[in-house]
């Protein structure tokens, strides 16, 4: 079903980004699996949540001892953790735009491929009953006929017992008038 690294797509005439040829894993992933490799791949943004959570835990705990310059502090601190987060994500989202649109590309050509399949098989199950369904009726149609033929067999010996239809009649109708003719010539 997948293609070996580096080879051209049967929907598409362009190979495959190549940044992406050599990491099959890459592409079958879970969720775990994607959460950690975007961990890996952006790690500033959730040191960026936990500074900005451990300065909201410490606002909390310097408010409720009534220390407000160390609330304040804190606040400060919890600012500049949010300042960097998201600085960390824009930075980001600049850096991995290439390989997240790389990766889109990816996914509507497997998106395509499967739908392709999924037509394929469709279309080779209709050819199948199409083909069944012819079967079924040519031997219909045999045993019809094989039915029509044995019936006018029977037919044939049922007026021979009886003493002929009208074929046989007609046949010794002219058998007689040739006979008759006969016998008045000398």
């Amino acid at each position: 079903m997948s293609q070996p690294p580096g080879s051209q797509s049967p929907l598409t005439v362009r190979e495959m980004p190549s940044s992406f040829a050599d990491n099959q894993a890459y592409f079958d992933e879970s969720r775990w699996q994607k959460f950690t490799r975007r961990l890996k791949e952006e790690p500033l943004i959730p040191l960026g949540c936990a500074v900005t959570c451990w300065a909201l835990w410490g606002a909390t705990k310097s408010i409720r001892s009534g220390d407000s310059f160390n609330a304040q502090k804190m606040f400060r601190m919890r600012l500049y953790g949010q300042f960097f987060t998201i600085v960390a994500m824009v930075a980001g989202s600049f850096y991995y735009n290439s390989d997240r649109i790389l990766r889109k590309e990816y996914e509507g050509i497997l998106k395509e491929r499967k739908a392709t399949e999924k037509r394929n098989a469709w279309i080779r199950e209709l050819e199948a009953r199409d083909k069944e369904e012819k079967d079924w009726r040519e031997k219909v149609k045999e045993v019809t006929e094989k039915r029509k033929q044995e019936e006018d067999v029977a037919r044939a010996k049922e007026e021979a017992k009886k003493g002929g239809g009208v074929v046989t009649k007609a046949v010794k109708g002219l058998r007689g008038r040739l006979t008759g003719e006969e016998e008045g010539k000398p």
